[in-house]
């Protein structure tokens, strides 16, 4: 059985094709995956492995194909959940985006109002308002982790103002969904029982919270959406801590990720980093192809109901899928040049990174806000955030993100 510091094998063309596993975590964490991925999608887009750390799966690499598996929830169900780990099961914690219709559609109404369009409006200047803040107690001219320095610390703001969280403790948040996602269960690093402690904490806190706002007048958080929705106001405990992972992890992982990752791409492309400068109308544009080119999320797990012929495979009862976001995504059947970061990219915003269909991240609008308002700030205050160093990706399968990223900034003259 593989683990994270496993030598992650030979050339992506050299291996045998029914060996390649591609939930190896160190082939993210590497950078190394991509050649893996368009093997597949040329000689076994629907791939079978027999062996990996999550057990046997199916991979989908290509976009029409998992375009056509999102739109089928009867056949590739979500509700054995999102991630190729199985639920232990003395420690199940689902969520809505882990279950099908209709239950899905009652839970997800509940907290869908958050994002809804005229809140989003309603936050824009919050958000401005606090990049802002963020931008300018940045060190120019020294070197520091755009990570932790701006990644996190926007995004963890933006989650405490969506669940009325204590903003205080809101690096909580930032811990509660590094620990979710990088436990030894999902090929990461942080031991079990650690990572059960942490999320058992996340809960004790919430509940408390939960407990306070069922007693107040409903307002427009989250927290107090699940407390007075009646579909989810008597959730199990299980159940709610479930739905706050997702809720964090959503709100958090993926947002920061792919502020982290528009950094490097413009850095590894000063072409395009070239058109921002001269021109920063580009910036909405320019926000899809970022959230297309680093995938935050590399995929999101089905699992087959009844036997199905797919694609030329025959896919069995209780079978594992993952629908490789991170792979059709740079499909070039669909994206033309798809490894090209282009930042003026015609039709930027045809791509996988937030699902599609009835699980088609709800936040979406929501993230692309907060990249767009952060960009608009950045471009009033600097010339060139200049990666100074090499970055660190996070030794994960899942979360497709960096836990370092050294840069330096150039004040505009």
């Amino acid at each position: 059985m593989p683990t994270l510091d496993t030598a992650p094998g030979p050339d992506a063309y050299a291996v045998d094709l029914a060996e390649i596993d591609v939930s190896l975590p160190q082939l993210m964490q590497r950078d190394i995956h991509w050649d893996y991925f368009a093997r597949l999608r040329d000689e076994a887009p629907v791939h079978y492995c027999q062996n990996s750390l999550f057990g046997s799966y199916w991979s989908i690499t290509r976009f029409s194909h998992i375009m056509e598996m999102e739109r089928n929830w009867q056949d590739f169900s979500s509700d054995a959940g999102v991630v190729l780990a199985d639920r232990p099961q003395d420690f199940q914690t689902k969520n809505f985006i882990g279950m099908d219709p209709p239950q899905h559609d009652v839970q997800r109404q509940t907290v869908q109002g958050a994002v809804a369009p005229i809140n989003l409006v309603k936050l824009d200047s919050t958000i401005r308002s606090r990049a802002a803040t963020i931008l300018d107690s940045l060190p120019v001219g020294e070197t520091f982790n755009w990570v932790d320095h701006v990644s996190v610390e926007l995004t963890t703001q933006m989650l405490a103002t969506l669940f009325d969280f204590p903003f205080e403790d809101r690096h909580k948040l930032t811990y509660w969904s590094d620990m979710a996602t990088s436990g030894e269960l999902g090929g990461g690093l942080i031991p079990e029982p650690e990572r059960r402690a942490a999320l058992l904490e996340c809960l004790e806190y919430f509940t408390t919270l939960r407990d306070q706002r069922a007693s107040a007048e409903p307002k427009a958080d989250l927290l107090s959406m699940l407390a007075h929705g009646k579909e989810t106001r008597a959730m199990p405990a299980m159940e709610f801590l479930g739905n706050l992972i997702l809720l964090i992890v959503g709100g958090n992982d993926t947002t920061r990720n792919s502020i982290s990752g528009g950094v490097l791409a413009l850095n590894q492309n000063p072409d395009e980093y070239d058109k921002l400068r001269a021109d920063q109308g580009l910036i909405p544009n320019m926000v899809s192809e970022i959230i297309r080119w680093q995938t935050p999320l590399a995929y999101m797990r089905r699992t087959a109901t009844r036997d199905v012929h797919f694609a030329g495979q025959s896919i069995r009862a209780g079978d594992k899928i993952a629908m490789w976001y991170v792979s059709g995504n740079r499909d070039e059947r669909v994206i033309p040049e798809p490894n090209r970061f282009w930042i003026d990219r015609p039709n930027a915003r045809h791509h996988l990174s937030f699902g599609f269909g009835l699980h088609r991240c709800m936040g979406n609008r929501l993230a692309e806000m907060q990249l767009r308002v952060l960009w608009e700030e950045v471009q009033k205050r600097f010339e060139f955030v200049e990666v100074v160093g090499v970055e660190k990706r996070t030794p994960s399968c899942f979360v497709h993100g960096y836990t370092y990223l050294p840069v330096r900034l150039h004040p505009l003259s």
